[in-house]
């Protein structure tokens, strides 16, 4: 059983940093890609980052590009999130997901299909 928690969300004044984590459980995750996700309201959810299995590369959304990292220590099956410079438009409900159909890939996905197992999401609200 796949598991996937994200934490670390919450409310902060713009300009400000939150580090989200994902915890996850149930397969042998480094060999898998992982990716963050964000949903506004009213809006559709949207990519944010993505890291490959070894952690040696990554890509970016360009809206959150030079603010925000993405890296994961595979040890503690661990994703992380790490948001600098936060905007009011950075304010959604941010998702991990896990990319299980591949292992070892070398491609980084930006579709939500391409994603197999989804956390529940942490809130981030970014006040002006």
């Amino acid at each position: 059983q796949v598991q996937l928690v994200e934490s670390g969300g919450g409310l902060v004044q713009a300009g400000g940093s939150l580090r989200l984590s994902c915890a996850a459980s149930g397969r042998t995750f480094s060999r898998y890609n992982m990716g963050w996700f964000r949903q506004a309201p009213g809006k559709e959810r949207e990519f944010v980052a993505a890291i490959i299995w070894s952690g040696d590369n990554t890509i970016y959304a360009d809206s959150v590009k030079g603010r925000f990292t993405i890296s994961r220590d595979n040890a503690k099956n661990t994703v992380y999130l790490q948001m600098n410079s936060l905007k009011p438009e950075d304010t959604a409900n941010y998702y991990c997901a896990v990319d299980v159909s591949r292992s070892f890939s070398y491609t980084l996905p930006r579709r939500l299909g391409d994603y197999d197992y989804w956390g529940q999401g942490t809130q981030v609200t970014v006040s002006s």
